[in-house]
């Protein structure tokens, strides 16, 4: 089998998996956040794959999430009197922040941060579904959410490789 259609069987086999997951036995924990796991996946494979891949899409990504709870933080606090420039300048200190820490060899890659800072965002605005929001309450789920992911990623290139082996 070539390893072109050795990775969309094994993607896309996985892929119903991970819906599968996060839609029944996760649903509870982790409310709508299948789509966290799939940009880690595919961070994963944007990252280089292997283990590296892995690693820089899981602590990229958890690292971004944090930054992005401080910023939600911060809008809603201290930069709260700036009305209606509260979220873009907390926006721009987070990105400030994520391009400082890329000295730091693990969190080089900015896009991974910048997908977990977009991603805890978005988790805290579905779970507040219009009521407060809990950016502490959803960086748990969508650090969880990320590591599944990035897991899937390593394991869809795992079982792609073993379907293009020779018998």
């Amino acid at each position: 089998m070539t390893a072109y259609l050795a990775l969309a069987i094994s993607v896309g086999v996985l892929a119903i998996l991970d819906t599968w997951l996060f839609g029944v036995p996760l649903a509870e924990m982790l409310p709508g956040l299948v789509w966290v796991s799939f940009i880690a996946w595919g961070c994963h494979f944007h990252s280089g794959g292997g283990v590296k891949g892995m690693t820089t899409a899981a602590v990229g990504m958890s690292f971004g999430a944090i930054v992005g709870m401080a910023a939600i933080w911060a809008l809603m606090g201290p930069l709260a009197s700036l009305g209606d420039f509260a979220g873009p300048v907390a926006v721009g200190l987070g990105a400030f922040v994520i391009c400082l820490a890329s000295k730091v060899p693990l969190l080089a890659t900015i896009p991974a941060s910048v997908y977990g800072f977009a991603a805890v965002a978005g988790a805290t605005f579905l779970m507040a579904g219009g009521g407060d929001m809990d950016p502490a309450g959803a960086l748990v789920p969508t650090v969880v959410s990320v590591v599944i992911g990035a897991l899937f990623g390593i394991v869809s290139e795992n079982l792609a490789g073993v379907l293009t082996k020779k018998a």
